[in-house]
């Protein structure tokens, strides 16, 4: 894959980052009856697909399947939603976004204020080849790839296998990764009650529901509804960060704004889809201003046209980063392992 047309273009074009953030300050402002707004346009749907799910279960389990995965697109807009309260995107009040986030927490599976802040860390150091390992994706340089063993180099190939990454490693952090608060190492109480407090309000809820329905039924359902949704959230994860000309810089030469814009791509789906997921798509300009409510960002894609082509990629062009997997510092790109392969001669 060569270098993008859009990524020349930006390269010219491009105003400088931080006049840039100035002038998208009017847009951080949440509207609170828009907020609501979204909250519910979220809930009715997952509910009633939740509901046809369960329903459907006498009649095919095949029909359980496709309203299953039609609410797991509503579940990851629910987790999207969570994820601006954890910006204090979503409302004013840091209270209230903390507390929303946090309920809907027990929904994504996921304690809010551990992910707050692992997300914070993500945000402060994306792109930086020296404070990699919070909030990525593993990704390796050339010669750290080839200074790995034999087994070291299979375990990178295989952790960066589309059906680890995109399958199974999704399920494992939502299903059992978030439920305790290893990721900083810390003992730090506040983490601890977070990952507590999220697990008895997921057995609590769990229970009901399959005091009332049934543990196989409420598995049945509400199992693949998870797992869709985590695929998904995954495969946009990488998306927005691992496409060919993405942003990786050392400490000493690694800007913050510059790798917002790009280090994060403008993954520009269907109408239909960028609605479901939130606008997390138009990335470069939310890893630059993270306070825009996701509901304002096509506002910001409307009045400054000039952003759209930076680090744009359709959804068929998406496809071909399945492939990418080392940095290359020389040429500064990723590449796919075949290439690296051939740039060592």
């Amino acid at each position: 894959m060569s270098r993008t047309k859009s990524a020349v273009a930006e390269d010219r074009e491009l105003l400088p980052a931080k006049d840039l953030l100035k002038a998208l300050a009017p847009y951080r402002q949440p509207d609170f009856r828009k907020s609501i707004f979204e909250l519910v346009v979220t809930i009715i749907p997952f509910v009633t697909f939740w509901i046809a799910a369960w329903v459907s279960l006498s009649i095919s389990y095949w029909l359980t399947m496709m309203f299953s995965v039609i609410a797991g697109g509503f579940l990851v807009r629910f987790f999207l939603i969570q994820h601006d309260c954890g910006h204090g995107a979503f409302f004013r009040s840091k209270k209230t976004n903390d507390w929303v986030g946090r309920i809907l927490g027990v929904v994504t599976l996921t304690p809010y204020d551990i992910w707050r802040r692992s997300h914070a860390i993500h945000h402060a150091t994306s792109g930086n080849l020296d404070e990699r390992g919070v909030g990525d994706i593993d990704t390796l340089t050339i010669a750290e790839y080839r200074a790995l063993s034999a087994k070291g180099k299979f375990l990178y190939r295989l952790y960066r296998s589309p059906p680890v990454l995109f399958i199974i490693g999704p399920a494992y952090q939502f299903l059992l990764r978030n439920r305790l608060p290893l990721m900083f190492n810390s003992d730090k109480r506040d983490y601890w009650i977070s990952a507590m407090g999220t697990n008895l309000s997921i057995v609590i809820v769990a229970a009901i529901f399959a005091y009332f329905m049934g543990l196989g039924a409420f598995l049945a359902v509400h199992l693949p509804i998870t797992l869709v949704a985590a695929s998904i959230g995954v495969w946009m994860f990488y998306v927005q960060h691992q496409f060919e000309d993405t942003f990786w810089e050392g400490e000493e030469k690694w800007q913050m704004y510059e790798a917002a814009l790009k280090g994060s791509s403008h993954y520009d789906l269907p109408a239909p889809f960028r609605w479901l997921t939130a606008n997390i798509g138009i990335h470069h300009i939310h890893h630059l201003a993270s306070r825009i409510p996701y509901y304002r960002l096509q506002d910001v894609m409307r009045d400054f046209p000039e952003l759209v082509d930076i680090r744009r990629l359709t959804f068929r062009q998406s496809l071909s980063c399945l492939n990418l997997r080392l940095w290359d510092e020389e040429n500064r790109r990723l590449v796919s392992f075949a290439q690296a392969q051939a740039i060592a001669g």
